[in-house]
């Protein structure tokens, strides 16, 4: 890539000087954020009033009643607290741990970590200046206070993430990229990207480091450039971010030249190392001797996270199938009142490390549903090992509204409860269709799931090589925090009744 010698060392720097930045969406979205969070807390000192009753509670648990005298004083002082000490705590301890931090707003679960994070040195802070002072305040009142903190400001971010996730849909509030690197390795970066618009992201044009002649006959999403100073065409397209990819990153030199040259421009640097499909806690950089060794981590499927991911797969299992026996009951019915079919269909499928079960479901098929799939082979619009058909002839009246809610799927929790299944997970694929080779025989090394990333990520239309990669990432990145997002975008999913048939 070609870059301009830096003039000069770097750009002057003061105690007081603040970077300026050539996005400046964030600004806005931030100064909304802190007001959310400021009546956030606010709301829950409010809370905290109404749910004890009386400001005036001692250590002890038990009210102190009268007008005048102490129990007034200590009245006065819970409300300097509650509405003056204890907000301005809480956005000081959301700003140190970075909370207001542009890179992690908008995606990712970094931003609402950090909001736990703060959340715990608030208590410890209240914790510590309350055993200092020996304040004689309800212990109630302020676990009140904390605890509806914490839920306030998270749901505040949560709507405000989605007002910016639909900004962002829209490609507003966000990054404008600039590409650099090799043909393959900036059109791989601009594939992932724009897959995920939430991230904000919008590839406004490709640098080319081998020169146009690559580029040259090949239609391509954005426009190329090349043989010009890479800072000055990022100023001329207007990018206010430069994303040096693949290959381009090893340069010797050469992404640190670009580093000061970016320098006061307010554009930022990201680089996309040839590293694809790895979440960012399994990827650490440990410097040496100014190297940057980038480490990755093995997956984490053992220990303790895993053990309580088996222990609520086995109890949400028992709890739903409890809860929902009414409903199979009913389901029963409108199958059976059909035709004299069975109610449950059971499919073997291929699980954890290759081993075959038999898969529950709803029947939703007519009773000569094998039978008759020879015939339509050829309306397949599965790309992939499963057969899918929007408007399959074979599904009954019942078994259609049955797949469009989802419902067909709940018997799976039998299978949750027998160990053969877990919540979330790959999606278990049909064992006749043989073994699997290459990279799909990775989806074996955990327990297929009733809902997985696939699900929630376009089900049904999903083309096959998408629902393997999503599968292999999860795999590959498996989290708790990973499952109980995904078990509540399933949710979202389910009631849109998207991408199922």
């Amino acid at each position: 890539m070609r870059v301009e010698e830096p003039t000069t060392s770097g750009v002057p720097r003061s105690p007081w000087q603040r970077t300026v930045r050539a996005a400046t969406w964030h600004r806005t979205y931030v100064a909304a954020l802190f007001g959310i969070d400021v009546l956030a807390v606010i709301a829950a000192s409010m809370t905290a009033v109404i749910t004890t009753g009386t400001a005036t509670t001692g250590f002890d648990g038990y009210p102190k009643f009268g007008q005048y005298g102490p129990e007034m004083k200590v009245e006065t002082v819970f409300y300097v607290i509650a509405y003056g000490a204890l907000p301005l705590t809480w956005i000081l301890t959301l700003w140190g741990n970075g909370c207001y931090d542009r890179r992690y707003l908008g995606v990712g679960t970094d931003e609402f970590k950090r909001v736990v994070r703060a959340s715990l040195v608030v208590v410890s802070i209240v914790s510590f200046t309350a055993l200092l002072f020996k304040t004689d305040l309800s212990r109630y009142a302020v676990a009140v206070a904390l605890s509806s903190a914490l839920l306030y400001l998270v749901i505040g971010r949560f709507v405000a993430r989605r007002v910016l996730v639909a900004l962002r849909r829209h490609k507003q509030a966000v990054h404008h990229l600039l590409l650099v690197g090799t043909l393959h390795e900036a059109l791989e970066v601009n594939t992932a990207v724009s897959r995920v618009p939430q991230a904000g992201f919008l590839p406004i044009g490709v640098y080319l480091t081998e020169g146009a002649a690559a580029a040259r006959g090949i239609e391509t999403p954005v426009p190329v450039y090349s043989g010009t100073d890479l800072v000055s065409l990022a100023e001329t397209l207007g990018a206010d971010t430069i994303a040096v990819c693949g290959s381009a990153s090893a340069e010797r030199g050469g992404l640190r030249r670009l580093a000061w040259q970016l320098e006061g421009t307010g554009i930022d640097l990201v680089v996309a190392p040839q590293l694809t499909d790895i979440a960012g806690p399994r990827v650490h950089i440990r410097p040496v001797e100014g190297v940057p060794l980038l480490h990755v981590e093995e997956p984490t499927l053992s220990g303790m996270g895993w053990f309580i991911k088996n222990m609520l797969d086995k109890v949400s299992a028992f709890a739903g199938l409890m809860v929902l026996l009414p409903v199979f009951i009913a389901i029963a019915i409108a199958i059976k009142s059909k035709d004299s079919g069975p109610v449950f269909f059971r499919q073997p499928r291929v699980g954890m490390e290759g081993k075959t079960f038999r898969c529950w479901k709803f029947r939703t098929m007519y009773v000569d549903a094998e039978e008759r799939l020879a015939t339509l082979m050829d309306q397949n619009e599965s790309d992939g090992l499963l057969f899918k058909m929007k408007d399959d002839p074979r599904i009954t009246p019942v078994g259609r509204f049955l797949r469009r809610t989802s419902l067909d799927e709940l018997p799976q929790l039998i299978n949750v409860l027998r160990g053969e299944m877990s919540l979330v997970g790959p999606r278990p694929l049909v064992a006749e269709n043989g073994d699997f080779l290459g990279d799909v025989r990775r989806r074996l090394l955990v327990r297929p799931g009733i809902t997985g990333l696939w699900q929630v990520s376009g089900r049904s239309d999903l083309s096959w090589d998408d629902a393997v990669r999503l599968d292999l990432y999860y795999v590959d990145n498996w989290s708790l925090t990973t499952d109980l997002q995904i078990l509540f975008r399933t949710v979202l999913v389910v009631l849109q009744r998207k991408g199922a048939y």
